[in-house]
């Protein structure tokens, strides 16, 4: 018999520490390092930037609030998956699942993808061999192939052998991340040429202030989207879950700060747009252009590699080690509500993990290092709308299971959950809209067409096999409890 029916669940073994880790790695990933040359100050300037990270930090603080309610509410594995199933039944619980599970594991890939960003700053040259293909403007490796390999087998082996043991090394990688971008902004506002009128013009020149803001704004559940491994790792937490509202609000407001610190150090050293024309001649030219990397060595020569080094591993690192988590733990609560097949619920009798969907994650991500930046960097476009619409799953669930229980009822979470869902909306509304500043291009909307049309055909497929399931079954397999109100109608 599986798991999902016998009702065996997950160890208690995260402590506070380990959970905010888990979540500030997941925030603070590639993106931190690699976009405020690529996309941040080309599309919005350093102050639009500067102000969006804030406002999306206010913002997605409203919708950590509702995850806090429905953490102490059911404190399962699954996180939204199992929220949507409260609010909304099985059929927004696959609805919900679906628009996750693709950019939960593509954003392992695209971390992974980073090491090959990283090495060839680095260590140029070393692991360029063996050339196979390019992809759009990309080039892919064998030696860059192999070690992200290395990378995607270590992290799944350390995960499959118990969370405790990738709970310790996340704590340890989180202060290494923090470390090193304090460095990097100290280091930066030290340079010779640093000044504060090199960060004119303030936002983008073909935009309004305004619409240079959106731009930002829209793609904060991106940008923030690790402090929801918090739900998902709630079954395994070893401390009252009343306590995840406020480890979720610590890792948002840190993970703001350390990209606001990134992106200022980019724009304070020389004029930003100098540092971009200088960054599309080194493209131009076939060499690696990564604005970060520029600034690290105007601040601290051939130390400055060590410093971008131990900053750019912690958060690759404690973003792949984050999202595993995540992805397997909403592949189990998703075989636990029979939508998956039951393999992907079973619990390793030794290491309590879900072994079974690590082992199902490392073989999707291994594909990832053979695809190249690009293709992968479209599918995490995508991702943000998927994670924009599992937030508003949440805050519409929150909502209900608030305004019927009277031992939670107050106006003020209403209001938050509200808050919350407007948060959500925007952020969809913004990055699908015809003629918005954050619209997703071609490539991501195909993609996300592509995988709504197949969540469509495997939801015909297999909606007979879990729709009969009764009530009762289904709530305890997915909530852990046969007793615990929902607020759907079947």
């Amino acid at each position: 018999m599986s798991n999902a029916a016998n009702g065996q669940r997950l160890e208690k073994s995260l402590t506070p520490a380990q959970v905010w880790a888990l979540a500030l790695g997941s925030i603070v990933g590639w993106g931190c390092f690699v976009l405020p040359g690529d996309s941040f100050l080309p599309q919005s300037g350093p102050l639009a930037t500067l102000i969006a990270f804030g406002a999306g930090a206010l913002l997605l603080c409203f919708v950590a609030v509702v995850y806090g309610y429905m953490i102490e509410y059911t404190p399962v594995a699954g996180g939204e998956y199992a929220y949507a199933y409260v609010g909304f039944g099985p059929t927004g619980a696959f609805v919900c699942g679906w628009a996750l599970v693709l950019g939960y594991v593509v954003i392992i890939g695209i971390n992974i993808s980073a090491l090959g960003l990283l090495v060839r700053f680095l260590l140029p040259g070393v692991f360029e061999f063996g050339e196979l293909y390019t992809i759009a403007g990309w080039k892919v490796y064998t030696g860059e192939v192999l070690l992200m390999c290395a990378a995607t087998l270590f992290f799944g082996i350390m995960n499959y052998r118990g969370i405790s043991i990738a709970g310790v090394l996340q704590v340890i990688l989180a202060f290494a991340l923090s470390a090193g971008i304090l460095l990097l902004f100290f280091g930066a506002v030290n340079v010779d040429t640093a000044s504060l009128a090199n960060l004119n013009p303030l936002f983008a020149e073909h935009r309004s202030p305004a619409m240079s803001i959106l731009a930002i704004l829209a793609i904060s559940p991106f940008l923030f989207v690790g402090f929801d491994t918090v739900p998902q790792a709630a079954e395994e937490f070893s401390f009252s879950p009343k306590k995840a509202r406020n480890i979720m609000l610590a890792a948002i407001i840190w993970g703001g700060l350390l990209y606001a610190l990134v992106t200022f150090s980019v724009a304070i050293v020389i004029p930003y747009p100098e540092m971009l024309a200088k960054m599309a001649a080194l493209r131009e030219s076939g060499e690696t252009a990564w604005a970060t990397g520029v600034v690290c060595e105007m601040a601290y020569g051939k130390f400055g590699a060590v410093v971008l080094a131990v900053s750019v591993l912690g958060a690759v690192c404690t973003g792949i080690n984050g999202f595993y988590v995540a992805t397997t733990r909403l592949l189990l609560s998703m075989a636990r509500g029979g939508i998956l097949p039951t393999w992907f619920a079973d619990i390793h009798p030794r290491y309590h993990s879900p072994y079974k969907a690590i082992l199902f994650t490392i073989g999707i991500v291994l594909l990832t290092p053979w695809c190249g930046r690009a293709v992968v960097g479209w599918i995490v476009d995508m991702s943000a709308v998927g994670t924009a619409i599992a937030y508003l799953y949440t805050c519409l669930a929150g909502y209900k299971v608030i305004k019927n229980t009277p031992s939670a009822y107050a106006p003020g979470r209403l209001l938050i959950c509200g808050v919350g869902a407007f948060v959500s909306i925007l952020c969809i509304v913004l990055l699908l809209a015809p003629g918005s500043p954050a619209l997703i291009g071609p490539a991501p909307r195909w993609i996300m067409i592509a995988w709504i049309v197949l969540g469509f055909i495997f939801y015909r497929i297999t909606r007979p096999d879990w729709i009969h399931l009764p009530e009762g079954e289904l709530r305890e397999r997915i909530l852990g409890s046969r007793d615990l109100p929902v607020f759907f109608h079947k």
